[in-house]
């Protein structure tokens, strides 16, 4: 497999690598893209080749499954079996941005990211390539850009000095803007409850999952009492 790093800051080059990835995705290869956080190695998430050769390309094995990121909201309803009241405010509120929300997955998808154990991880990135490339070919999985246990890589040539020729196609967007990866929030402890007058009631807590970007002052502005207290 070749790689090669498209420039997106060039017309020629963002049109030609957007092009590719979508080709490549399509074929069961890898990508790399920029986000809001890091740069993140793709794979289409319905392709259960793609996704093996995405943990391969990190050294991971499925006991470590990819998030899912996604284009819309509505795309959240889609995948999740439910999603509380409070996630869509959390989703309306944060999104596009470096928020990521599990849930139940739908038990009637197709696909195999791992052990999962029933749930899905979604986010919908804040950057202008992921968001038009996820248009194009809909839900992919992906996860930071590095090997693990490395740092995760905040430029296109770091992602290629860890992952190189396992990637098909590299798309540069510069720096990313934040450097750090989102905060995971684990939604499916909550259940929401419709009292006999109408009025909503929610049980369960938000759990902290993985503290990154998004601060837990803010996701508390929204959530309040739901996310459950730090162990500090």
């Amino acid at each position: 497999m070749t790689n090669r790093i498209y420039d997106c800051s060039l017309d020629t080059d963002l049109l030609t690598g957007m092009r590719l990835a979508k080709v490549s995705l399509g074929r069961s290869e890898l990508v790399v893209l920029p986000t809001d956080t890091v740069y993140g190695i793709a794979a289409d998430a319905f392709s259960a080749d793609g996704v093996k050769a995405l943990l391969a390309a990190k050294g991971r094995g499925p006991q470590s499954p990819p998030p899912v990121l996604i284009g819309t909201i509505q795309t959240m309803h889609a995948l999740a079996e439910t999603v509380p009241a409070i996630a869509n405010k959390l989703a309306e509120t944060f999104w596009p941005g470096a928020l990521t929300m599990i849930f139940k997955a739908q038990g009637s998808l197709t696909w195999d990211l791992g052990e999962t154990k029933g749930t899905v991880a979604l986010r919908m990135p804040d950057h202008k390539i992921a968001l038009a490339l996820l248009q194009e070919t809909g839900p992919l999985a992906v996860s930071s850009a590095n090997l693990t246990g490395e740092p995760a890589a905040t430029t296109c040539q770091q992602a290629e000095a860890y992952l190189g020729a396992s990637v098909a196609v590299y798309l540069d967007g510069g720096n990313t803007p934040k450097g750090e990866a989102s905060t995971i929030l684990d939604m499916t402890g909550l259940e929401d409850v419709y009292e006999k007058d109408g009025s909503l009631t929610t049980h369960g807590k938000i759990k902290i999952v993985r503290r990154g970007a998004l601060s837990e002052a803010k996701i508390r502005s929204i959530a309040g009492d739901l996310l459950e207290e730090s162990a500090n």
